[in-house]
């Protein structure tokens, strides 16, 4: 599969590994553009421009949202025969993407950051994307990890939020599960070692059964023990799940409002 990509940030960066690592995509077949060399697989061309030539497979759009019109303005027309155009700009939907860059199907995606190591999450938003389209940009994000198309821009929006911005909330909590671990005595490096392996087992043990994380939390905590002191903590008046929905809807409307910006940039 051939690909221009314009822009090429960290999020873009780590798909194009995955992409190559997973055999999808050849290094020699992508040019990028960006203002700057930056590290990337070899074989992948850099340039100030985009080459001359027969169009590529696709077009991905790597650069940040308050760019969109920058490069529209210098892109556009060069990129309006290509077929499809794949964008993880937060907050740009496909009627604005396809407004920036008449003539490619426009797909948004929300990639998080895991996807480099295959272990993503791509939430895909195109609903006027002929089966040949997504057959191809299946193909493409399919070595990322789970990928969720959705047709309704509400759910996309919500699901992109919680995936997109879950890893580092995440990473929030193995900092402070680890700190817990040092405030009752175990030393720094040793608690993050735990904290880590632990979320890590916990995950993939979660991810393996069939029953929901929350019935797994009550099997491991037995009455009067210490993990059920501990949960009696992290449950009082739902304090967690109040916390993450607080986060989450923060999330949510910041994307709103990058939404509303992109699309008055057009």
């Amino acid at each position: 599969m051939r690909l221009w990509m314009i822009g090429c940030g960290n999020m873009a960066s780590a798909m194009l590994r995955a992409w190559i690592a997973g055999g999808v995509v050849a290094g020699e077949d992508v040019d990028v553009v960006n203002r700057g060399d930056r590290a990337l697989p070899p074989g992948v061309r850099q340039a100030r421009s985009l080459p001359a030539g027969p169009m590529p497979d696709m077009v991905v759009l790597g650069i940040k949202p308050q760019q969109l019109a920058e490069a529209s303005a210098v892109y556009a027309a060069a990129v309006a025969d290509a077929p499809i155009l794949l964008s993880m700009l937060a907050g740009v939907d496909p009627a604005t993407l396809g407004a920036a860059f008449p003539g490619p199907v426009p797909i948004q995606t929300m990639p998080n950051l895991p996807v480099e190591l295959g272990r993503g999450v791509v939430a895909v938003h195109a609903p006027a994307a002929p089966p040949a389209v997504r057959d191809v940009v299946d193909r493409l994000l399919a070595p990322l990890g789970l990928v969720e198309w959705f047709d309704d821009a509400a759910r996309f929006d919500a699901a992109g939020a919680l995936s997109g911005t879950g890893p580092a909330f995440l990473f929030r909590v193995i900092d402070a599960l680890a700190a817990g671990g040092v405030a009752i005595g175990v030393p720094p490096e040793e608690a993050l070692r735990i904290a880590l392996a632990t979320v890590e087992g916990a995950a993939a043990m979660a991810a393996g059964s069939d029953r929901s994380p929350a019935t797994l939390a009550d099997a491991v905590a037995s009455p009067g023990g210490m993990t059920r002191a501990g949960l009696d903590v992290l449950d009082q008046d739902a304090a967690l799940r109040a916390l993450f929905e607080r986060t989450l809807r923060a999330v949510a409307q910041r994307g709103a409002e990058m939404a509303a910006a992109a699309r008055g940039g057009q």
